[in-house]
């Protein structure tokens, strides 16, 4: 018989596929987003996310030991307000006693250093017009007032004990506004994980009903349109160069070539988000049966990896911490 190559002697046994893997996944690579809503006394189910709940104040804290007991590396947080207090500038995002900074007091006094409490640092949970920054007088979001409400929310968090702030409304000059803010205040200790590349995505949906968004319309005057690749490294060179800690790509699934392009030229961690459209295209198929769960999460949670994100926000990120550990 001819000789040939034969990968399959590496692929034989459990033992020989793990020696050889080239990607892993670990607890500490995950990070969990959060939801934390305003006057409710027990977690509320997010219909759109099977399993995925909005917190009070309490379960928030027990869902947070319960994702560092299991080793998690980190949990992202997203402030619900009462609808009649959201506002035209999103007044509450910067107010200490505002849901999402009493939320982030929260988990800084629960879980102290044992994992890293990271805010999103974004306006459209809390404005009433559902957009991720001021309004002006033409209609259209006003990019630098808006830049002067992030660094007052930013300073805010701070202050709630968040350890690194997720830039997540894709003003241009948010990360340096937000730098310059910190720095001005000595939060100089105050990293900035940057979402250099975020996509105007299809797939945020269930994403909406978690934040009970008021958004009418769309964002695809500031987010990046789905057919541009390039542009994607024209954001990460400027967040870059304003002092972004972290840069990240979302969504995950649609966007791996992104992801590496990124990976590829960030001189810092790159990190990737896992949607509220991945989980729940995911969790409907497996209730169907016609996919095995358990399965298709971790394989991914792996692609993701392997497309070069160091870290991977996922609403599986306690569950799969389990599995993993």
């Amino acid at each position: 018989m001819t000789a040939f190559d034969r990968p399959r002697r590496l692929r034989r046994t459990p033992a020989l596929r793990r020696l050889v893997a080239e990607t892993t996944l670990e607890p500490r690579q995950l990070v969990l987003p959060m939801f934390v809503a305003d006057g409710i006394d027990e977690p509320r189910a997010i219909s759109s996310m099977p399993g995925v709940h909005q917190h009070s104040l309490d379960s928030l804290r027990k869902a947070a030991v319960e994702a560092v007991t299991a080793g998690v590396g980190g949990l992202m947080l997203f402030g619900v307000p009462l609808p009649e207090d959201k506002d035209a500038t999103g007044s509450q995002a910067s107010d200490p006693n505002g849901i999402l900074n009493r939320g982030l007091r929260a988990l800084a006094e629960e879980v102290g250093d044992a994992t890293v409490v990271m805010a999103d640092t974004c306006l459209d949970e809390f404005t009433d017009h559902g957009h991720c920054g001021v309004i002006g007088a033409e209609g259209s979001v006003d990019n630098d007032a808006t830049l002067h409400r992030y660094v007052e929310m930013a300073l805010a968090q701070a202050e709630a004990g968040a350890d690194l702030l997720g830039t997540s409304g894709m003003m241009d000059g948010q990360v340096g506004a937000i730098r310059r803010g910190l720095d001005a205040v000595g939060r100089t200790d105050t990293a900035i994980l940057a979402y250099a590349a975020k996509y105007a995505s299809a797939f945020y949906g269930p994403f909406r009903e978690a934040v009970g968004s008021s958004l009418e319309g769309d964002r695809r005057t500031y987010q990046q349109d789905p057919a541009n690749r390039r542009e994607s490294l024209r954001e990460l060179d400027l967040d870059l160069a304003e002092g972004a800690d972290i840069v990240m790509v979302k969504p995950a699934m649609s966007y791996l070539d992104i992801l590496r392009d990124v990976a590829d030229r960030a001189t810092v961690p790159v990190a990737a988000y896992q949607i509220s459209g991945e989980y729940a295209m995911i969790t409907a198929a497996a209730e169907r049966g016609w996919i095995d769960r358990r399965a298709a999460v971790l394989e991914s949670l792996v692609g993701i990896r392997r497309a070069g994100a160091d870290i991977v926000l996922t609403y599986w990120a306690t569950e799969a911490a389990h599995w993993l550990s």
